[in-house]
């Protein structure tokens, strides 16, 4: 893919803390939302993940908020994986304005787990390559 994946979101009134900024925990949940989207763009459900005994692990997050969101403000939500020889693999993540804008930049460390052996599977780019109908996506 050459073009970051992307989805696009609208911030709900609900969302937003008492100055009408979205609240810091949104984030995340647009983050994942993104990231869910991707697989499932790629072809891969949660129940396709836990029917090969794996499941997705969040081990570290970091969000750098550069500018404020507001009820109604339209984003783009990316999401690139980036792939280690090890057992964790990163995820960049831009929230942008239509403008252009960015609002917040989201990076976080993850990696598969082995439901049954409770344990960190070797090669999570090539289970999730394995189970994609579009494996493009985690090129």
């Amino acid at each position: 893919m050459t073009e970051p994946y992307s989805v696009p979101v609208t911030v709900r009134g609900y969302e937003t803390d008492v100055q009408g900024h979205l609240n810091q925990s949104v984030y995340i949940n647009y983050a994942e939302h993104a990231r869910w989207s991707l697989l499932r763009d790629a072809g891969i459900t949660q129940a396709d993940l836990i029917g090969s005994g794996v499941g997705p692990v969040a081990l570290e997050t970091t969000i750098r908020y550069r500018r404020e969101l507001l009820a109604g403000d339209e984003v783009e939500v990316t999401c690139v994986f980036e792939w280690t020889e090890g057992k964790t693999f990163r995820i960049r993540q831009t929230i942008r304005k239509k403008d252009g804008t960015t609002a917040a930049e989201i990076d976080a460390v993850g990696g598969l787990l082995d439901l049954k052996e409770r344990r960190m599977v070797p090669d999570p780019c090539g289970v999730f390559k394995s189970l994609a109908t579009d494996p493009s996506y985690f090129d």
